[in-house]
Formats: C-alpha cells, sequence, structure tokens
C-alpha cells in the first residue's frame, strides 16, 4: 500500500472516529472538540485527495465558526452554562489531546505530500487545463447532483427541527404571540382618561386677616 493511500486511510478513520464522538459525548465541549477534529481530518483528506480549495474552505469557515456554532446552539437550548464554567480545567486533557491529533495530522499530510508531490491520481475529468475549483463546481452540480440536494435537505431540516425547538411552550416563561400583536385595536392599548384641572397659583388670605397689620407683618411657613 502507498504512503499517500495509508494516510488517506488514517484520515479517514480519525474523521468517521471523531464524529461518532460528536454524537456520543453528553458534555458539549467534548463534543465541539471532536467536531473541530472531524472537520480537520476531512480537511486533511481533500488536501491529500487534491481538492485543496475544499480543504482551505473547510479550515476556514468551519474549523474557525465551530465555537461560534456552539454558542448559538446553546442558547437557543437554553442549556445550564453553570457546569461548563466550573472547573473548565478538566476539559485540558482532552483539548490537549485534540491539539495532538491534529499536529499529528498536520506532520503526515506534509510529509505526504513532500515525499510524493501528487500523492493521489487525479480524476479523469480534472486532468484538462481548468483550474480546481471550476472542476470542483461542474462536478458537484453533475455528477454529484443528487448527494448535493441531499446534504441541503438535510440541513434545512436541521434548521427546522432548531427553531421548532426554540418555540416549545415551557412553564414560567413568557411568550410572544405575533396574530394577536397584528389583530389589536387602539382602544385594547389606549384609554383616555378626564381630570379636572387645579391651579398651582397661591391662595388668598382669609377675610380674617384682611386689614390686620400684624397678620400682613407675618411670613408663611
Amino acid at each position: 500500500m502507498q504512503l499517500a493511500s495509508l494516510a488517506f486511510l488514517v484520515f479517514a478513520l480519525v474523521a468517521v472516529a471523531a464524529a461518532v464522538g460528536v454524537i456520543s459525548f453528553r458534555n458539549p465541549v467534548h463534543a465541539a472538540l471532536s467536531l473541530v477534529l472531524t472537520f480537520f481530518s476531512v480537511a486533511a483528506v481533500w488536501v491529500i485527495s487534491g481538492a485543496e480549495f475544499l480543504g482551505v474552505a473547510l479550515v476556514v469557515i468551519y474549523v474557525g465558526a465551530v465555537m461560534v456554532l456552539l454558542l448559538f446552539v446553546v442558547m437557543m437550548l437554553e442549556v445550564d452554562l453553570a457546569p461548563l464554567r466550573e472547573g473548565y480545567v478538566r476539559y485540558l486533557p482532552f483539548g490537549i489531546l485534540v491539539a495532538a491529533v491534529m499536529l499529528a495530522e498536520i506532520l503526515l499530510l506534509i510529509g505526504v505530500l513532500a515525499l510524493t508531490g501528487d500523492p493521489l491520481p487525479a480524476h479523469p475529468s480534472a486532468t484538462g487545463e481548468i483550474s480546481n475549483t471550476k472542476w470542483l463546481a461542474m462536478a458537484l452540480f453533475t455528477e454529484f447532483l443528487l448527494p448535493f440536494e441531499t446534504a441541503a435537505v438535510i440541513l434545512t431540516v436541521a434548521v427546522i427541527a432548531a427553531v421548532m425547538l426554540t418555540l416549545r411552550r415551557r412553564p414560567n416563561t413568557r411568550r410572544q404571540n405575533p396574530s394577536e400583536q397584528v389583530r389589536v385595536r387602539p382602544s385594547d392599548r389606549l384609554r383616555l382618561v378626564g381630570m379636572k384641572a387645579e391651579s398651582s397659583a397661591p391662595r388668598p388670605a382669609p377675610r380674617s386677616l384682611r386689614g390686620n397689620p400684624a397678620a400682613d407683618n407675618e411670613e408663611p411657613n
């Protein structure tokens, strides 16, 4: 077996194992780190297969945004963050393990590319004088159109499921009803109240004190 094929199998097995960890770990931090390792391993598979554009795009977009995705899901599902903030040092060994595996994959990928140059044979359709990105677009929307559309449907279902989870009814929570807000009338929100006006001018002195010089010299308290 060639070195490139062996490296391809190693990257694929690590990606599968990390993907299983994403859905197996109950701790969201461990699941997120496993997802990072999955994306990175798949990126290594694409690079060694000659699809450098896909590998770089996966690392830049998905691996860089996975923590934002985790925070978004945690906020949507209202997961208690207090246990995650307590004792974060206990996550350090698992993080070091993931980082070590990623470093080993980088070194293996660099070594294979340095020794073999062009590790795996290119697809027959990609042998023409076209760029990797153009060939990828042509293959994605012709030969692999059905898997591409299937993945789009699966992602759409996942988005709808996440929205439905946020709309579930929970006790002791306030909810908005858009239909009631649209049907609201001004009389339901505004009420006019009539009140008598009172003058703030000073009151005149009583008649009994008028004309009394002693009362005129007294200063009001």
